[in-house]
């Protein structure tokens, strides 16, 4: 770093995303994208028009997808927040809310610690149990606010409704944030309790189910004050936060819920075959509510089976938490794509059969 680089964010450590590496083609089951191209709507969206009005800035207000939002989830367009990515939706939550400091898992999206970081904010880690569950009682009556990825990851598995509701009611003077990136391919939404809870704020995103990854749109629902406290932090930072086409596309994406409900149920399909098929080979895989599961054999080192993967033109995503480093991710893609992928990993447990043991 240079000797200008402000001293507070000396040790800071930034998130490492996903590898999007360009040297070759590569199937790509190592960022949760969606094996799904966007909604024919969303590609009539991104049209010559939007591209010509690009010279103008975007609304501000985001008033269009606010409305399709509000009017999805059953909910008025004040209790909605649109951001760059439900990164920036994350971001802002943990500025607004997290002045007592913030609690979270110590396996789950490796960016809340960099938020807390950057932001100055005090964090509250907690392990997950042995089988890799969130303990929900660590949560409750915590003093501070909460993050919790429902479903997590990168274990994937799922909190109840029940068990988030309890832990929002237990710290009535703290937000409690749920970040449900994952929701669509398994599990229950909390928006709902949002009209219970005021202290209850439910992230999600168009990176997922949505396939609009690139197009880097999330949001959050719930009570009026916490949304005007995230405007403010937007309206102080960057205005203009989402562009043109994206919202456009994003418009589009909500108003064709058939599609991504079709899409979802597919990759659910998908990741019921991964799992068996990788569990005929011996793996440990736990029981996922998301586009990916988590996995790990006694047969490759977890490392290994990750770079021999990438040799072969497949990429998943390896953590090097020593917790978790015998594990890998992998995106659930298409069927023929996972597939490839079980034929892949039989060919390397088959050699490291014939070199005599795990390596």
């Amino acid at each position: 770093m240079s000797r200008f680089f402000n001293s507070c964010y000396s040790q800071l450590e930034p998130y490492t995303p996903g590898e999007q590496p360009q040297d070759k083609k590569y199937i790509k089951l190592n960022t949760n994208e969606s094996p799904f191209p966007p909604a024919p709507g969303v590609i009539a969206a991104v049209n010559k028009q939007e591209a010509e009005n690009l010279r103008l800035y975007s609304d501000p207000e985001l008033k269009p997808l606010k409305k399709a939002l509000a009017e999805a989830y059953h909910v008025e367009p004040a209790n909605v927040f649109v951001s760059n990515g439900s990164d920036e939706a994350l971001n802002f939550a943990f500025m607004a809310f997290g002045e007592d400091g913030i609690a979270y898992p110590d396996i789950s999206y490796g960016f809340y610690k960099v938020f807390a970081a950057v932001n100055h904010i005090a964090s509250d880690v907690k392990p997950l149990q042995a089988d890799f569950r969130i303990r929900p009682e660590d949560y409750k009556g915590v003093g501070k606010a909460v993050v919790i990825a429902n479903p997590n990851a990168p274990t994937g598995l799922l909190l109840s409704l029940k068990e988030i509701s309890d832990i929002a009611a237990s710290n009535p003077e703290h937000v409690v944030i749920i970040d449900e990136a994952y929701i669509d391919f398994g599990g229950e939404s909390a928006v709902e309790l949002t009209k219970t809870y005021d202290n209850l704020l439910v992230v999600q995103t168009f990176s997922k189910s949505r396939a609009l990854a690139g197009a880097r749109v999330g949001y959050a629902i719930g009570n009026k004050a916490l949304i005007q406290d995230l405007e403010t932090i937007k309206f102080s930072t960057n205005p203009y936060n989402v562009n043109r086409i994206s919202m456009a596309a994003a418009v589009a994406a909500v108003q064709d819920p058939e599609y991504y409900v079709h899409c979802s149920q597919e990759i659910i399909r998908n990741r019921e075959y991964t799992t068996i098929e990788l569990r005929k080979l011996g793996f440990f895989v736990l029981d996922s509510y998301s586009n990916f599961v988590f996995a790990r054999t006694d047969r490759i080192n977890g490392r290994k089976l990750y770079l021999d993967l990438k040799d072969r033109g497949i990429l998943v995503r390896h953590f090097d938490d020593p917790k978790i480093c015998e594990f890998n991710r992998i995106t659930i893609g298409t069927r023929q794509q996972m597939e490839t992928l079980i034929e892949t990993i039989k060919e390397l447990l088959e050699l490291t059969t014939t070199a005599g043991g795990k390596v």
